[in-house]
């Protein structure tokens, strides 16, 4: 193995547990949005007083949750799609399957990172609208206390949700979706690269074929 697959094959390494973290980061939120819509339930019914905001919490979660196990489920090959045609064909001509199945991640790629070049420049846009470490266009200058700015930045913010109720920046769910796709794209090209997907081997038995994907990605 030369020095550039090793380089690739560590990159890759990487990749997939950063994406298991952010997997793992995922489901914290969903444990969060859980715990949060049971208080609501029990506040609601018990003590007729809901929990306030609730609606933009959930709004919240699910981009987290969906954007941060998105990459996992690229990593393992679970994302939604249908693999029949490939199947078919490398039962009989492999090698042509899997250069398919190249071409079909390349275009993947493709597509994931037109979506980071998309919502890139709105992450900027919404990051920026705080002046976090900029004078501001309009309110108090920065007094030097670092609490103080900071909750002031965050008045700034362009948000999501009901004044009033509760408002939340955009830019942290707009950089998680940005995180995540580009994490997909990341790994959708190494799977071109490498042609780590098999489409003749769909048919394994499952404990098989993720058997034979941990030991791929030792």
């Amino acid at each position: 193995m030369g020095a550039g697959e090793q380089l690739i094959r560590r990159a890759h390494i990487v990749l997939n547990r950063i994406a298991v973290g952010a997997n793992a980061v995922g489901t914290l939120v969903l444990f969060v949005l859980v715990a949060v819509m049971n208080v609501d339930v029990v506040a609601r019914g018990v003590f007729n007083a809901p929990f306030r905001g609730v609606v933009e919490v959930v709004i919240f979660s699910m981009i987290l949750i969906v954007f941060l196990q998105l990459p996992d489920v690229v990593r393992v090959d679970r994302l939604t799609r249908s693999d029949g045609f490939l199947a078919v064909i490398g039962e009989k001509r492999p090698d042509i399957a899997r250069l398919m199945a190249r071409i079909i991640d390349a275009i993947a790629c493709i597509f994931m990172g037109l979506i980071v070049w998309t919502m890139w420049p709105e992450f900027v846009e919404a990051f920026g609208s705080c002046h976090y470490f900029t004078p501001p266009d309009f309110g108090p200058d920065p007094s030097g206390n670092f609490w103080q700015d900071f909750n002031d930045a965050n008045a700034r913010c362009d948000y999501f949700g009901t004044p009033g109720i509760l408002k939340a920046p955009w830019w942290p769910a707009r950089l998680a979706i940005v995180f995540g796709v580009a994490l997909c794209c990341a790994l959708f090209a190494f799977k071109a690269l490498t042609g780590a997907r098999q489409p003749e081997r769909i048919h394994l038995d499952p404990s098989v074929a993720e058997s034979e994907a941990g030991e791929r990605d030792a």
